[in-house]
């Protein structure tokens, strides 16, 4: 059973694909790291937020943009080795084919970083 940011990367792959060809590749490894980033912006920015209200200071604002950045930068080399070749092979040939709005698909991860921008302003 493939995973929901698998599903989403082959239907990125495949609608980009007829205007873009190889570039589509680039499009859908770039909105599967986005997609990525953005869900753990929004968990990281709701704990924090939780964390302050509760009165425990567990972060500061400068270590929490650094475990961002080296999360993100580990989601980024995992997508680059997990989508390379074979893998998109593999999932490309067992995709049923799904209907999705392009534009919503898009509206997902900017959604997730509206919320986490909103959670970053509670003192």
């Amino acid at each position: 059973m493939a995973s929901f940011t698998d599903t989403n990367y082959i239907y990125i792959f495949n609608h980009y694909k007829k205007k873009y060809g190889k570039k589509s590749i680039n499009i859908a490894l770039l909105y599967v790291c986005l997609l990525e980033f953005s869900f753990i912006l929004a968990i990281g920015s709701f704990l924090k937020a939780f964390a302050s209200q509760m009165k425990m200071s567990v972060l500061s604002n400068s270590k929490f943009w650094v475990l961002y950045t080296i999360i993100a930068l580990f989601i980024i080399s995992k997508n680059w080795m997990r989508y390379n070749g074979r893998k998109r092979n593999i999932l490309n040939a067992k995709n049923k084919h799904k209907k999705s709005s392009i534009f919503l698909l898009w509206i997902l991860p900017l959604g997730c970083i509206a919320i986490a921008l909103i959670l970053l302003k509670v003192p």
